[in-house]
């Protein structure tokens, strides 16, 4: 498990961060409905060649979940520059999956931070994107976060292991599920489902272009959340490379194939 021991009151959300190795700095960006743990296998491969920070997003993780709270990818861009700007980064290299690239995505192009390499997979980054049960729980959202708890358990730990190509390991959904449960988690896990909004991508898509650092983008060639397809079009509008498809691997790549996230970030060296 990663540690993360540090603080950051940012707009009155708790946001828990913590920092890891020695040499030029990377940010780890994780995505939805995870949290920074999905870096756990990936970050000690890295510590010798970077100094790596990793944050769980405003209202996952370890970071303070509230009533009312805005989670949505509105918010997460704004409280990346924080975190910059706490950290005293200037292009960092920036690793991010799922809702964390969209998050690098938006901090680059609506809050003008740059990086130095940008590797990026899984992305939700291209309309249209929402599973079923995005769509389903945007829809009936307050019958969804009072349904019992053995109910939400198995529904979520379902949802989980779809993200996955391969089986996830009874430590893996204990992780990832853990946050979401309970009397406070229950109910988080569908607020966050509820302020999925395609207009936050629809904000920069048509701001797509070649960027101004190297970037990389991979996809498993088996997600079912995000297709493959999606990481073409998406490496050819942000990337002089093409997209970089990983057989075997679902949308989760940190656990279906943990070493080509590995690769991918010690090619950048």
């Amino acid at each position: 498990m990663l540690y993360l021991p540090n603080t950051t009151i940012i707009d009155g959300n708790p946001v828990r961060w913590g920092v890891m190795g020695s040499g030029p700095p990377l940010v780890a960006i994780h995505g939805t409905p995870f949290s920074s743990q999905v870096w756990r296998r990936i970050i000690p491969q890295l510590t010798d060649s970077r100094t790596v920070y990793y944050f769980d997003l405003i209202g996952y993780g370890l970071s303070e979940m509230q009533d009312g709270q805005d989670v949505s990818l509105a918010v997460q861009n704004g409280a990346l520059a924080r975190l910059f700007n706490e950290w005293g980064l200037d292009r960092p290299d920036i690793l991010a999956h799922d809702f964390g690239s969209t998050t690098a995505l938006r901090a680059y192009y609506l809050n003008g931070l740059r990086y130095r390499t940008l590797t990026i997979f899984d992305a939700v980054a291209l309309a249209p994107w929402g599973s079923p049960l995005v769509q389903h729980v945007r829809k009936y959202g307050h019958a969804f976060s009072g349904m019992p708890g053995y109910m939400h358990q198995a529904m979520l730990r379902a949802y989980l292991q779809s993200a996955a190509h391969k089986p996830l390991s009874e430590e893996a959904l204990e992780i990832y599920s853990t946050p979401w449960t309970g009397p406070v988690g229950q109910p988080a896990f569908y607020r966050q489902i509820a302020q999925m909004d395609q207009k936050y991508t629809d904000e920069i898509e048509g701001l797509y272009g070649r960027m101004d650092c190297p970037v990389t983008v991979l996809w498993g060639r088996e997600d079912e959340w995000v297709p493959y397809e999606k990481g073409e079009i998406l490496a050819s509008l942000l990337s002089c490379h093409a997209c970089l498809p990983i057989e075997g691997c679902g949308h989760l790549m940190q656990e279906d194939c943990p070493e080509a996230v590995v690769a991918a970030v010690l090619k950048t060296i």
